[in-house]
């Protein structure tokens, strides 16, 4: 399956590869060709066994844990940041990491610095979801890097998502933050690979 953003740049690959063709030039064949093959593999869009667990926090995105940050160090009730660092072959589609009601949505201009860097979860440009369930609240970020610089998200305030649920894409390598609230364990690591919709990154406390 294949994110219907993707099309688009699929189709205009294979123009180009076509355009070799019909020119009898084989370079400009292969790489219109090469870059098609890329764009169908980068924006694919496989199906993910989603948890039931209802106090579950799923992962927004694939990728690898790069950051678990209190927003105030001094402060044990502080939110904590997760941050995903998502590789240009990683999957970019985002998903609700819980069922709940955007209850605002804001996009923020800013800067394009590689997202493996701390800084890019404040200064590089973004889309802010702030996500209120039943049992907690949330914000998730899609955060542009150096070579993603265009960020999607298909939902609006006041709808409603279910965990797992796809609700954007991000193009060409990013990052994906997650503030938590203090009334949730955190049940993964700096360095671990998450799947999007499918791993447990945290639980909320009964």
């Amino acid at each position: 399956m294949i994110v219907r953003d993707g099309w688009p740049y699929i189709a205009s690959a294979l123009a180009v590869a076509l355009i070799g063709v019909w020119l009898h030039f084989w370079p400009i064949g292969l790489v219109g060709l090469s870059l098609a093959l890329f764009f169908a593999y980068f924006f694919r869009d496989p199906e993910r066994a989603i948890p039931e667990d209802e106090r579950a926090i799923v992962s927004p995105a694939d990728g690898r844990v790069v950051a678990l940050t209190k927003l105030d160090p001094n402060d044990p009730r502080s939110p904590t940041r997760l941050s995903i660092f998502l590789s240009p072959l990683d999957v970019h589609v985002n998903r609700a990491p819980m069922t709940g009601r955007i209850v605002e949505l804001r996009h923020r201009p800013g800067r394009f610095l590689p997202a493996m860097r701390a800084e890019a979860s404040v200064e590089n440009e973004q889309t802010e979801i702030r996500i209120v369930g039943a049992h907690a609240e949330l914000i998730l970020k899609q955060i542009a890097g150096i070579l993603a610089r265009r960020i999607v998200c298909w939902k609006r305030p006041g709808d409603v998502v279910h965990r797992g649920e796809r609700i954007g894409l991000i193009k060409f390598g990013s990052r994906t933050d997650l503030i938590l609230p203090p009334n949730v364990l955190v049940l993964v690591r700096v360095g671990d690979r998450v799947r999007g919709g499918s791993t447990i990154v945290a639980r909320i406390r009964e």
